[in-house]
C-alpha cells in the first residue's frame, strides 16, 4: 500500500511564495531554511524560536518578543502609535459576529474536492496545512516552543467515533486532581496538575463557548470576550507590522465568497455591519477552525493552565491542532476510525489511520483500540508502522488496548457500577472510557503523580476512586444525552451522530435504553435530518443497532425535518424538503409495510416538536412517550434550543 506523504520541494516552494521571498539571497534565509522543516516531530525544534511573535511596542527587543507567556504573564499594551479601530464595541454580541465572518470549514474541505470522489486537486493542500498553522501561530504570539515552556501539558485526541467522548472523560478524571500537590526536594510544594484543567473539543452545540472549558465548563462570556478581542487585535496588529493580511494565502484565498459560520444558537446576533479598518477585519484572520484553535492555546496560557485535552479536528497529520511539540504532549489517543472526510483523507481505513496517526510525539505513548480481521489488522499495521518505523522521529510507544480486557472489566460488579452511573451511556462507551483511563493515567505520571499499584499496573479494575468519579460526573452536550420532560410526557435521547459507525451505536444505545430502569412499552419517535450525506446509509446503520431487539424497539412514528429552528417567515418561499423525502422514502424501505410507521417531512425543528409533544399527549393513559434525535449536530442544537425556549421547568436530568 503507497501512501502519499508531502515532498520537501512541495513544502519549501510553498514557503517561497507564502512568505514573499523576492531576491536570490533571501531564498537561502534562515527563516526559510527553518520553515521548510518546522513541524512540531521534526528535530531539532527550537530553531522556530527565531520568528518573533508580534511586536506591540517598536522598542521591544527580539530577546524579550521571544519570551513565552508564563501563567502569570500581563498582556503588553500597545504604544500610542499603534492604528487601532473606531469606536469598536468588545462585546460578547460583537464577538460572536466577527467569528461569524470567518471563512467557514466547509468552505476549506469543499476545497479538497466532492467527499464521494477522489481529490481532484494536482497541488496537495494538505501539504500547505503546518506551515499556515505555525504562520498563524506565530502572529498570535506564540511559537510551539513558547506553549511547552509556558508549562502546558496536553493529552492530544484524534479518531473518527468518539474522540469528542474521550476527551472530555480524560478532562473529567483530571478535574479530580485538581489542587493535588507534590513536596520537591528543595523543600518546596508544586501542584501537579494545576488549578484549572483546559479542554478544547467540537463540534459545539448550543453555544461556541462549549469548544473551550475550564475544569468541564464551558468558559464564560465575560472571558471569551476578553480573550477573543485580545487574539483578534494581535493578528490585526501583526497584519499592520508586515503589510500582509496573510501570513500564507494559498488555501484562505481559493474561496472569495465569505459563507457566515453559524457560531451559536445560543442567541443571534444582530445588527449591520460597520465600516471596519481593513487590517481589524476578517481578511487578516485564519479560517474558523483555525482561529478558534488558536484562542484555545491563548485562553490556557493566560488563565495558567497546566493540564489540557486537545481534540483534532479532522485528520491528525495535518490539524491545526498538530503545532504541539513532543516536549508538551504527554499522551496521544487514537479512537474508532470509520470513513469521513475521504476527500481529504483517503477513501480506505489504512489511508485515514496514517493521518490520525500524525499525533503520534517521540517518546510519548499513544494509546488505541485493538482492532481484529483482515482490514483491522491493515489498519493496525499502519499505526504500528508510523510508530516505530518513521525516518524522521524516534520510537513512539503504542499501546493495544484489547477488548477482552475491556469486557472483562466491564461486566464485572465495578465496572457495572459505571454503566449503571455514569451520564455518558451506551455500549461503546466502555471502550471511549478504557482509552481515557490510560491516557488520564499517563498523564498524572508525566506530570509527576503516583497512584499506588494502578501506576505501573494496567488493569482497569485497578483505577483509583477519583478515576471512577471522574468517569461517572463526564457529560457532553449532545452526545447519548437523555433528559425527561415532565411537562410533555416525553423523555429525550439525543445523539448527533452522522457517520455509519456512530449511528449504529446510537441504535444501540437507544434499543438498550431500558436496561437498567423499570420501564413500560412506550411510544417511540424518530426525528432524523441529514443534509449532506446518502440518508439510506446511515438510516439502515441506526436500525442495524438494534440488533435482536428491534421489534421491541422499532419506531412508532418518524418524522424527517429540516434543521431551520423556525417555520418559513412571511413572504419566504417555500421550503425543498427533496432531501426529508428522500430519507423518508429510504426509512420506509427498510422497515417495511408491516411496520406501520406513521412518518412526516417537516419544514422547521419547532414544528416537529409540536407535532411531537402532541403525539405524546393525545391520551393521558398511554405511557411516556420516547423521542430519539439523531442524524446531525446541527438538528440537536435546535431542537435543544427549541424545547429551552418553551420552557422545560419539568425537565430532570
Amino acid at each position: 500500500m503507497i501512501i502519499n506523504r508531502p515532498n520537501t520541494a512541495t513544502r519549501r516552494l510553498y514557503h517561497l511564495h507564502a512568505y514573499k521571498v523576492r531576491s536570490p539571497a533571501t531564498v537561502n534565509s534562515p527563516a526559510v531554511k527553518i520553515l521548510s522543516s518546522s513541524h512540531p516531530r521534526v528535530r531539532p525544534i527550537r530553531p522556530f524560536r527565531s520568528f518573533s511573535p508580534i511586536s506591540v511596542s517598536t522598542s521591544t527587543s527580539v530577546s524579550t518578543q521571544n519570551r513565552p507567556l508564563s501563567s502569570s504573564a500581563k498582556m503588553s499594551e500597545p504604544t500610542k502609535a499603534t492604528k487601532r479601530p473606531r469606536s469598536r464595541p468588545e462585546t460578547y454580541e460583537e464577538a460572536l459576529r466577527r467569528l461569524s465572518l470567518l471563512q467557514s470549514n466547509k468552505q476549506i474541505v469543499n476545497l479538497f474536492g466532492n467527499d464521494s470522489s477522489a481529490p481532484k486537486k494536482t497541488e496537495d493542500i494538505n501539504a500547505l496545512a503546518m506551515p499556515e498553522m505555525l504562520a498563524w501561530l506565530s502572529r498570535a504570539g506564540y511559537t510551539p516552543a513558547s506553549l511547552t515552556e509556558s508549562g502546558l501539558r496536553v493529552v492530544h485526541v484524534a479518531g473518527t467515533k468518539g474522540k469528542g467522548s474521550v476527551s472530555t472523560l480524560v478532562s473529567s478524571i483530571l478535574t479530580e486532581y485538581t489542587g493535588a500537590s507534590h513536596e520537591f526536594p528543595d523543600g518546596r510544594r508544586r501542584k501537579l496538575v494545576g488549578d484549572k484543567v483546559g479542554l478544547y473539543t467540537s463540534p459545539h452545540v448550543l453555544s461556541v463557548r462549549e469548544r473551550i472549558q475550564l475544569n468541564g465548563v464551558p468558559i464564560s462570556r465575560e472571558l471569551f470576550t476578553k480573550y477573543f478581542f485580545e487574539l483578534w487585535d494581535r493578528l490585526s496588529e501583526a497584519a499592520r507590522e508586515k503589510g500582509d493580511l496573510l501570513p500564507a494565502s494559498s488555501i484562505q484565498t481559493r474561496t472569495t465568497s465569505v459563507e457566515p459560520q453559524s457560531t451559536t444558537t445560543e442567541e443571534t446576533v444582530e445588527g449591520k455591519e460597520e465600516e471596519e479598518d481593513e487590517y481589524d477585519g476578517p481578511a487578516t484572520k485564519p479560517f474558523y477552525f483555525r482561529f478558534l484553535t488558536l484562542l484555545a492555546f491563548h485562553v490556557f496560557a493566560r488563565e495558567g493552565v497546566r493540564s489540557a485535552v486537545v481534540e483534532c479536528g479532522i485528520g491528525g497529520e495535518y490539524d491545526p491542532t498538530n503545532i504541539l511539540e513532543a516536549e508538551c504532549v504527554t499522551a496521544s489517543v487514537i479512537t474508532q476510525l470509520g470513513i469521513d472526510h475521504v476527500s481529504m483523507l483517503g477513501d480506505t481505513l489504512p489511508k485515514i489511520a496514517w493521518h490520525k496517526a500524525g499525533i503520534f510525539k517521540e517518546g510519548r505513548w499513544a494509546y488505541t483500540r485493538a482492532l481484529r480481521g483482515e482490514e483491522g489488522e491493515e489498519v493496525m499495521k499502519v499505526l504500528r508502522q508510523r510508530a516505530s518505523h518513521e525516518k524522521d522521529r524516534g520510537i513512539t510507544p503504542l499501546t493495544e488496548v484489547q477488548d477482552s480486557e475491556v469486557e472483562k472489566w466491564w461486566n464485572s460488579d465495578f465496572g457495572q457500577r459505571i454503566a449503571r452511573d455514569a451520564k455518558l451511556r451506551g455500549p461503546f462507551q466502555k471502550y471511549n472510557m478504557a482509552l481515557a483511563v490510560n491516557a488520564a493515567r499517563e498523564h498524572l505520571f508525566r506530570m509527576g503523580m503516583t497512584l499506588g499499584e494502578f501506576t505501573n499496573h494496567k488493569r482497569l479494575k485497578d483505577m483509583p476512586e477519583d478515576f471512577v468519579k471522574g468517569l461517572m460526573k463526564a457529560s457532553l452536550r449532545g452526545r447519548c444525552e437523555k433528559f425527561h420532560d415532565r411537562n410533555h410526557r416525553t423523555d429525550w435521547f439525543i445523539d448527533g451522530a452522522h457517520t455509519e459507525d456512530s449511528l449504529r451505536g446510537v441504535g444501540e444505545w437507544f434499543a438498550g435504553r431500558g436496561e437498567y430502569f423499570d420501564r413500560e412499552e412506550q411510544p417511540r419517535v424518530l426525528l432524523f435530518n441529514q443534509q449532506d450525506r446518502d440518508p439510506a446509509a446511515l438510516i439502515r446503520a441506526l436500525l442495524s443497532g438494534f440488533g435482536d431487539r428491534k421489534k421491541k424497539s422499532e419506531f412508532n412514528l418518524a418524522i424527517f425535518t429540516r434543521n431551520e429552528e423556525k417555520p418559513p417567515g412571511d413572504g419566504e418561499s417555500r421550503r425543498d424538503l427533496s432531501v426529508q423525502e428522500k430519507a423518508r422514502d429510504a426509512f420506509l424501505e427498510l422497515v417495511g409495510e408491516e411496520a406501520h410507521v406513521e412518518t412526516f417531512t417537516m419544514d422547521s425543528v419547532e414544528a416537529s416538536v409540536e407535532l411531537i409533544w402532541r403525539n405524546a399527549n393525545r391520551d393521558k393513559k398511554d405511557p411516556w412517550c420516547d423521542v430519539l434525535v439523531t442524524g446531525s449536530f446541527h438538528l440537536v442544537g435546535a431542537v435543544l434550543k427549541t424545547i429551552d425556549s418553551w420552557g422545560r421547568s419539568g425537565v430532570k436530568d
